[in-house]
């Protein structure tokens, strides 16, 4: 497994994308700990912080120095930081951007985030989630730094970083945990503030659909939970599902805490981000899971901004794929008049 990570095509962006990930989850800590979090609110209404902007700042500043001509689809934009009524949210992020690189300005953090306004397929990019499950943040819970590059339309190389998730879904955050995944090589762990050996993880072996645990989103407005419950009941699932915000659920399944993470679709016309799933989707994969739709179909990461031509996203440990997929299809979730 080594010598596959060594020798593997993509390990120098492994190893930028790693240390871009660290830097920006140092900046998250800092703001989740230190300040009330400046939060605004974007035509979405979904909430924005100080630690959104400055991590994909940290993040795209380091792959412009490691690979300045790879385009970058990320979440935000910085014009509301121009906004001269968000002047005090801009200088917030611009310091704790400065915390971490050395002194900077404006200006440059501004470019460094707008270096994620890239919204079209390429043939070899980035996708970026400064921080998933900002609610999460807000609430001092979990979140995650995804950040993945894409060539040809295969993922390729992802690194999943969540501040806040320790050893086990129960103990307590200590140095974070950081995923890392290379196509063909596997997926490993390490914590991510301190050093420490980057060991392999696998999904759960479990192949009994009725022993298996969910994980689903905090947020009722991600997912449809009433859907998930009908499927728990299908299958006679006994535990109560782990529900936690952001792609750390997908590290959950990948390190066999769960066997599934259910993203349902609450109508016919959402469409997923690809910045929300793709550094989840390696690193389960690589860790022996499977991804699809809800129809079973590979999700499509060649069509920009969005997984157009997918509807919801099915995570699991691989095993009990299919009779999740079953499940699906026989209570017709999925189905809109």
């Amino acid at each position: 497994m080594a010598s596959l990570w060594q020798e593997h095509t993509f390990v120098r962006e492994m190893h930028a994308a790693v240390n871009a990930v660290r830097q920006a989850g140092r900046l998250c800590r800092t703001v989740q700990d230190r300040l009330a979090p400046g939060a605004i609110r974007k035509k979405d209404r979904s909430p924005v912080t100080v630690a959104d902007f400055g991590s994909q700042a940290v993040v795209c500043r380091e792959l412009e120095a490691a690979f300045p001509d790879d385009p970058v689809i990320g979440e935000e934009d910085a014009a509301v930081l121009r906004d001269p009524d968000h002047a005090s949210v801009r200088d917030q992020v611009v310091a704790q951007v400065g915390d971490v690189i050395g002194a900077t300005d404006a200006a440059a953090v501004c470019r460094w985030i707008d270096r994620g306004g890239a919204d079209r397929y390429s043939r070899r990019f980035w996708t970026l989630d400064p921080i998933d499950g900002t609610k999460g943040f807000l609430r001092g819970q979990q979140y995650a730094i995804s950040l993945a590059l894409v060539v040809e339309g295969d993922i390729v190389a992802a690194v999943l970083g969540c501040p806040n998730l320790g050893g086990s879904l129960t103990a307590a955050r200590g140095d974070g945990t950081i995923f890392m995944a290379l196509k063909g090589a596997g997926t490993r762990v390490m914590p991510m503030f301190t050093a420490g050996a980057a060991e392999p993880v696998r999904v759960s072996s479990r192949h009994d659909p009725s022993l298996i645990r969910f994980c689903e989103s905090v947020e009722a407005a991600h997912s449809a939970h009433g859907d998930a419950a009908r499927i728990a009941e299908r299958l006679a699932i006994r535990a109560e599902p782990a529900r936690l915000d952001s792609q750390a659920k997908y590290a959950v399944v990948a390190r066999g805490e769960a066997e599934a993470y259910l993203r349902l679709p609450r109508d016919g016309t959402y469409r997923e981000k690809i910045w929300d799933h793709a550094g989840g989707v390696l690193v389960v994969t690589e860790a022996g899971g499977r991804v699809t739709d809800i129809r079973g179909r590979a999700l499509d990461f060649r069509l920009g901004r969005e997984l157009r031509e997918n509807l919801g996203v099915i995570v699991t440990n691989g095993h009990v794929h299919d009779a999740v997929l079953q499940a699906i299809d026989d209570l017709k979730i999925g189905t809109f008049a």
